[in-house]
């Protein structure tokens, strides 16, 4: 799973690099982060609902496309795929904090 992961944020690098007329990534970063975290705040919410009306294939679509803006995000913040991975990595070692307000990986 992590391949397909790192796959589709090389993907979005390489439309931050090498901007591609009609390309929908391109456009994002052509509008900056106002646009791009709109879109994370958005599909967020269409997240929520589906989960709410227990919509099996919504919840999927909806979290591709959350996953997609949420790369789209890292990337024009200078945010590599390895820090967001080896964060996850380092939390799935960790043994509970209670206090902790993130939840440990093994919380999920």
């Amino acid at each position: 799973m992590t391949n397909e992961f790192e796959a589709l944020f090389q993907v979005v690098k390489h439309r931050q690099e090498s901007p591609a007329e009609g390309s929908y990534t391109s456009y994002l970063f052509d509008q900056g982060i106002e646009k791009i975290l709109k879109k994370v705040g958005e599909e967020s919410s269409e997240v929520i609902i589906a989960a709410m009306k227990n919509h099996r294939e919504e919840i999927i679509a909806e979290t591709s496309d959350l996953l997609y803006h949420l790369f789209v995000m890292l990337a024009e913040r200078g945010i590599s795929f390895e820090e967001v991975t080896a964060e996850i990595e380092n939390r799935s070692h960790k043994v509970g904090n209670l206090k902790q307000e993130r939840p440990d990986i093994t919380d999920y």
